[in-house]
This record gives structure tokens, C-alpha cells and sequence, in this order.
């Protein structure tokens, strides 16, 4: 489902629809949820298209509770990323769940990571399990499980492609850090490439 707007430009009966599509990003201090709200935010907007980016996460550094709210529009937004719906959601973590899907709206799409976020109740969702920590021990990236979940939601939405995330991550990564790109870049595309992620699955546009 889509969330709609609509231009004042335009007059009455002759506005177009604008296709808006807003993602969730939860999980626990130390997942790299907020890394991943990055490079998703920033490919979308490379890939042309009209992006609103929050993030909010406590005070612990690893721990508590981070999430983060982006809005992907293929026009001009007139909105704020503070959302009380959702189409989908990227889960690192089942800890904060409930709110997580007292935002979903009916429908929705859900990409979860299964190794710890395996228990998430049914609802009226598309779930996607994906082992994200399985497949970054298997490519030598433990650390970057949420790049594999992030190439996942890639491959399962095409709200954006896989070759846009490879290119924001590595702006993203600080220069101090150049040698965990090629391990993030195989986290990325392993994600993208795992049969747990069908190809459009739950397309977005």
C-alpha cells in the first residue's frame, strides 16, 4: 500500500497521484540500524528520488533501543518522517516489536531478521525472514548483519537497487575505516542475492 499526496499545484481533478513509501528501521545499539538508514536514505536520493530521514535511539551505546523512520516519495514530499503509519519495516531485533507494528499499516511488508527476530507473533503483514547473521558469518562479515538485511529489503522491495546501497555505503564509511569496506560490500550483496529474498517479493513501485 501507498501512501498518497498530492500537489496544490494542480488544479481539482487533474492532480496526480504522488507514490510515497515510508520504512521503519528498529532494532537494538550496535546492529547498525542507523548505518543502514544512512545508506538507504542516500541511495534512494542518488537513484532520484525525494527523501525524509529520523532517527531515534537512547542514550545506551549498544543495548537500547535505535530506530529510524525514512520517507521515499518519487516527487516532492509535503510531510515529516515522524510517522504514525507504515508500509514496511526493516527488523533487526523483536525487542521493540510492538511498536513496530502498532504503526504497520494492513498489509504491510516485513523483513526481519530470523536469527533474532524469529518470534515475531502473525499479524496481517508480509513477513520476509531473513538469517542476516547466518549469511555475515558465512561471507566473513559478522559484524555487518545489517547490511545482508539491508541488501534483503533491496531485493524484496526494489525501492532501491543494490548497486545505489554499494555506493552510499562506501560514502558513508569514514576514511578511518576503508578496511571494513570490502566486508560490507559482501554483506550487501550476499543480503541481496540470498534466496530468503525473492525478487520483488513486496515491490514497491
Amino acid at each position: 500500500m501507498a501512501a498518497e499526496s498530492y500537489s496544490e499545484a494542480e488544479p481539482r481533478g487533474q492532480r496526480s497521484q504522488l507514490l510515497q513509501h515510508e520504512v521503519l528501521l528498529t532494532g537494538i545499539g550496535g546492529q547498525g540500524v542507523q548505518l543502514a538508514a544512512k545508506t538507504l536514505a542516500m541511495a534512494a536520493t542518488a537513484e532520484g528520488h525525494q527523501v525524509l530521514m529520523s532517527s531515534h535511539y537512547g542514550g545506551e551505546m549498544r543495548g537500547g533501543q535505535t530506530e529510524a523512520s525514512i520517507v521515499v516519495a518519487d516527487e516532492g514530499l509535503r510531510t515529516v518522517p515522524i510517522l504514525e503509519s507504515v508500509w514496511s519495516a526493516f527488523v533487526m531485533h523483536s525487542r521493540y516489536w510492538p511498536g513496530v507494528a502498532a504503526r504497520l499499516r494492513p498489509g504491510g511488508v516485513v523483513v526481519a531478521n530470523s536469527n533474532v527476530a524469529g518470534d515475531l507473533p502473525d499479524g496481517d503483514f508480509r513477513l520476509f525472514p531473513v538469517p542476516a547473521g547466518d549469511i555475515a558469518a558465512e561471507v566473513g562479515a559478522a559484524m555487518s548483519a545489517g547490511f545482508v538485511l539491508l541488501g534483503a529489503y533491496s531485493t524484496i522491495t526494489g525501492l532501491v537497487g543494490i548497486e545505489a546501497l554499494v555506493a552510499a555505503m562506501k560514502d558513508l564509511v569514514p576514511p578511518y575505516r576503508t578496511q571494513h569496506l570490502v566486508v560490507n560490500e559482501a554483506a550487501l550483496r550476499a543480503g541481496a542475492s540470498s534466496p530468503a529474498a525473492p525478487l520483488l517479493g513486496a515491490g514497491a513501485w
